[in-house]
């Protein structure tokens, strides 16, 4: 395990303030999350002089490691949770598995228990799998159209990734390449364009347990319900990694989700950038390079800024910024009804429809009322109701014992729907109300599951934004639906001066990706090259 790693990322300051002021830099990233580490470290292997600052005590930024409970044994990815996009030439460049990044790739995939006591289970063997939706009592032509339905996406990441051109590395292709890459194809031009996952799935499948077990792919952090317009696209996102070789699959990372941000950082660090811990940026000058929180103006011929696009524009408050940009960044949205539930266990959850296994603890485990359902508490979610329908679990400690004491688990939730202002009462007065919608939601397929709860924690969307510093606690820096993606996508080269964007706000979206900070560092090693 590399130093940031073992520190879980709190490397402090390396100098005094005065003395990083004192030094010459060539570049300056604002925001120590894993696309600016990505960015200092191509930028330092570049030659160029790179000081990170992060206002946070830890690096990391949605991708890290706390200890948010009283025993610290425990160790919480408290946003991201598993890896999938995380971009194998990053991984490859960077030597992120000499430094300690593993990963133990998800089996089954996805695994969705019913109240009737059957379930659905992605296993990475299609065989499996195929026997499962036998058992289930599915028909032949749902299992055609199941298979089919995977298919279609599978075949866009492969256009779209593994074509002509990486689509996802560099500038986004614009909507007439990428129509030629799928080669004009309507039904993949709806789901990258258009369709709703619910439209998708009813294409393909009749059955309406496969739609109450698959929509969840696409409404991932989605401001929107299944049958929204653009959702359909959400789950195009998610499936266009490839994991270990393994394709569009899910793992869990050896310590957690943080222990990527380490890698990279100590990458970076490697490379010479220095690395900087509670040093808040108070403003973003143009030219000039950033002033801090305490007055001290730290120079920089360029800025590589990895907070979020309203961060942004409050950092840049009282400088020229071009008034269509500023729009831009004005109007770009944001909204979002994520909230999480961490809890450290005494044991491993009993699943009714999987009674005695431990292989659910080595799923991502999706528990749902169903589609219809999750539409409803979307609408709830947008009259400032929170209503808990979906929830995406996964257990760390399944594959990973190290994160938690002896005997006991990690179970972590990515939950739907809740909303950043609630219609009444607040976070404070109404969280344990949210508490009991997760755990009630869980305690349908899991009977006696709040027994084995010795302590939680529940993240509302101002929870994050506080946190770790994300405008509305949107954890992709921007909602993903069509209409803010590819071209749509904000682009690391901004017209302020020397300003660059490098974190999920830009192309090619949210996640654990680290593409965009290498498109980023790209970009301006291309714009000041001799």
């Amino acid at each position: 395990m590399n130093e940031i790693a073992a520190r879980l990322g709190e490397v402090g300051l390396p100098a005094p303030v005065g003395e990083l002021a004192a030094g010459t830099w060539d570049a300056v990233i604002v925001g120590g999350g894993h696309n600016g580490l990505t960015s200092a470290a191509y930028l330092a292997r570049a030659g160029w002089r790179v000081l990170v600052l992060e206002r946070r005590e830890r690096l990391g930024g949605a991708c890290t490691l706390e200890r948010p409970f009283a025993d610290q044994r425990f160790q919480v990815s408290p946003c991201a949770y598993v890896v999938g996009l995380l971009d194998e030439v990053v991984i490859r460049e960077l030597e992120l598995r000499r430094r300690g990044y593993e990963c133990y790739v998800a089996d089954p995939n996805l695994w969705v228990p019913f109240e009737d006591g059957t379930s659905f289970g992605q296993w990475l063997d299609d065989a499996r799998t195929q026997a499962g939706l036998e058992a289930l009592g599915v028909s032949e032509k749902d299992i055609a159209g199941y298979w089919a339905y995977e298919e279609i996406f599978d075949e866009i990441r492969r256009r779209l990734r593994t074509g002509a051109r990486d689509t996802w590395i560099g500038e986004s292709p614009s909507r007439a390449e990428i129509e030629e890459l799928l080669h004009g194809e309507q039904m993949m031009l709806d789901i990258v364009f258009e369709a709703s996952i619910a439209e998708v799935l009813d294409e393909y499948l009749g059955d309406q347990r496969l739609k109450d077990a698959l929509f969840g792919q696409g409404v991932i952090a989605a401001y929107g319900g299944p049958r929204d317009k653009g959702t359909a696209s959400i789950k195009l996102m998610h499936y266009q990694g490839d994991l270990e070789g393994q394709g569009p699959v899910w793992g869990y990372v050896k310590g957690g989700m943080g222990m990527v941000s380490f890698a990279i950082a100590d990458a970076a660090r490697e490379a010479g950038a220095v690395l900087a811990c509670g040093v808040p940026v108070a403003q973003i000058l143009p030219g000039e390079g950033v002033r801090l929180d305490d007055g001290t103006l730290i120079r920089s011929r360029t800025v590589v800024c990895n907070a979020d696009p309203k961060v942004m524009l409050r950092l840049l408050a009282g400088q020229d910024v071009p008034a269509d940009y500023r729009d831009t960044l004005e109007a770009w949205k944001i909204r979002s009804p994520v909230v999480k539930f961490n809890a450290a266990l005494r044991g491993l959850p009993e699943w009714t429809a999987a009674p005695g296994e431990r292989w659910p603890a080595h799923a991502t485990i999706d528990v749902t009322g169903g589609l219809d359902a999750a539409q409803r508490a979307f609408e709830s979610c947008e009259r400032g109701e929170p209503a808990v329908a979906f929830g995406e679990i996964y257990l760390q400690t399944g594959y990973d014992p190290s994160s938690a004491p002896d005997g006991h688990h990690l179970l972590s939730v990515f939950g739907q729907y809740a909303p950043y202002d609630l219609a009444k009462g607040t976070w404070e007065t109404r969280r344990g109300e949210v508490k009991r919608q997760f755990i009630d939601l869980i305690g349908r397929f899991a009977p006696g599951f709040e027994n084995l709860i010795e302590a939680c924690e529940v993240l509302g969307p101002p929870d994050i934004e506080a946190r770790i510093g994300l405008t509305g606690g949107n954890i992709f820096q921007g909602e993903v639906t069509p209409d803010q993606m590819w071209r749509h996508r904000l682009t690391p080269r901004t017209p302020v001066q020397g300003l660059y964007l490098c974190g999920a706000a830009t192309h090619p979206g949210g996640s654990v990706i680290a593409l965009n900070g290498r498109n980023a560092a790209h970009a301006v090693l291309a714009d000041t090259a001799p």
